[in-house]
């Protein structure tokens, strides 16, 4: 057996070992939440300033052993500029330096340890601004825990699907750069059979596995969902998934619709960064996701950073991670859009929910002039098209171009016409509204589709 997989295994042991614990976590009080949060969040400061001369400066006037939630928005924000800039300085691990964690990442062709028994990663994000995340032992096995946690509850819940053995079929990345792909051969395990087909697959070799699998679980990112989806409606697709799990990307209502229409199958969504690994994630019970509250402390905040209620969507967020004390982030800008629910969830959970996710700050494209144009303008309009399969909106300095993939013909100037419209009522000035019809969308390295793209600054 190689060194890498016996470390692998004995990670694998150490998530195992983990699993009960992190199960009852799901069934904690929302006081209980809180009091840990507080725990983990002194800790973490300690931590910080101890380790990080990044943080020893930007903290030195902060009472470790009195700091909690209400007074957290005391604390500067950072963002992934300065992780990038300060990268050295904020690890707390002084083995760890950007020059090698970069040079570990681009080695990778499958997962592989760095420095022993940590992990590297790199995510563009949708916002293609490019970051390197190194994460300890406890941390990464903490990431997979917090998915496998929330869908074994699920599973243990329904008769028939307790009794079987799971068969997962994953469509995502196949890249181990990427924290999805990375993770995944990192906890690979007999217990559970996992199928992985690469993205970039021509889609015809990606039905054909599914369909050789068959399994009861299908993970994926919204915009291939809503390709094999298609597939399925048109016969090729012959699988019969008992849950499906959507992430990486915005799911859109009429994705999530069209699936569990075609298989009577309850979706449920994740959010994740390679920041923070799973932000939330859904119960299979109702839309929307948990906040994993033992975790992370999530602020949806304004453009000027001020704490919105539940209800209003956020512009933005600042996320704690409490449990990769490795790579402090504390108050991390990320520029999701959320929206807390202040309803409770039918699975009972008193950890706090938010809608799905529509789309991120980035997503906005401004004009000259300042006119701004949010990207629900363009998803309200084309999401109507039952002939769009999938899209993608460029901006370009006098409008748009949209490059759609159909299932049938398009009256493509009439809806070029309809979106034109839109934007010179927002303030653009004459709008110039194109559209492009593809076999299928390029995507990202990581396999993310960008869905909005705006004009370089």
């Amino acid at each position: 057996m190689s060194d890498y997989e016996q470390t692998r295994a004995r990670h694998v042991q150490y998530l195992f070992g983990q699993l009960g614990d992190h199960l009852e976590r799901l069934t904690w009080s929302a006081d209980q939440l809180r009091g840990h949060r507080t725990e983990r969040l002194r800790a973490l400061l300690t931590t910080a300033v101890s380790g990080s001369a990044w943080h020893r400066s930007r903290l030195a006037d902060v009472n470790l052993a009195t700091v909690d939630e209400d007074s957290l928005a005391q604390l500067p924000v950072m963002g992934k500029e300065d992780l990038m800039e300060h990268f050295d300085q904020i690890v707390t691990d002084p083995r760890v330096t950007l020059a090698a964690a970069n040079d570990h990442i681009a080695s990778l062709t499958t997962d592989r340890y760095f420095l022993g028994e940590l992990h590297a990663v790199a995510s563009g994000g949708s916002s293609g601004v490019r970051g390197v995340f190194v994460w300890g032992w406890e941390g990464w096995a903490t990431i997979q825990l917090t998915a496998l946690r929330q869908q074994l509850k699920d599973r243990l819940a329904d008769p028939e699907l307790a009794s079987a053995r799971p068969v997962s079929m994953v469509v995502t990345a196949n890249n181990a750069t990427h924290s999805t792909s990375a993770l995944a051969e990192t906890f690979a395990t007999e217990a559970v059979q996992m199928h992985r087909f690469a993205i970039g697959l021509p889609i015809d070799e990606i039905v054909a596995g599914l369909n050789a699998v068959g399994g009861d679980g299908l993970a994926t990112y919204p915009s291939m969902l809503a390709r094999l989806v298609a597939e399925a409606r048109a016969g090729r697709l012959r699988i019969r998934p008992r849950r499906v799990l959507t992430m990486a990307e915005p799911l859109l209502p009429e994705i999530r619709e069209a699936a569990e229409a075609t298989w009577q199958a309850p979706v449920a969504n994740m959010w994740g960064t390679s920041e923070a690994g799973i932000n939330a994630i859904g119960c299979f019970k109702e839309p929307g996701m948990h906040i994993p509250e033992d975790l992370l402390i999530i602020e949806p905040v304004d453009a000027d950073g001020r704490p919105v209620p539940p209800g209003v969507t956020s512009s933005k967020v600042y996320i704690t991670n409490l449990f990769n004390p490795l790579q402090p982030l504390i108050r991390y800008e990320i520029t999701d859009e959320v929206t807390l629910v202040d309803e409770p969830c039918p699975c009972g959970s008193a950890h706090r929910r938010i809608g799905d996710i529509q789309g991120r700050l980035d997503d906005t494209f401004i004009y000259p002039g300042g006119a701004t144009v949010h990207p629900h303008i363009f998803r309200s309009a084309l999401q109507r098209e039952a002939a769009i399969t999938e899209y993608q909106v460029l901006q370009t300095p006098a409008g748009v171009e949209i490059v759609i993939c159909t299932a049938q013909p398009l009256d493509t100037q009439e809806l070029e016409a309809r979106l034109a419209s839109e934007l010179s009522a927002l303030g653009v000035i004459d709008p110039l509204v194109t559209t492009r019809t593809v076999s299928k969308l390029e995507r990202l390295d990581t396999g993310k589709l960008r869905r909005f793209v705006p004009v370089d600054p």
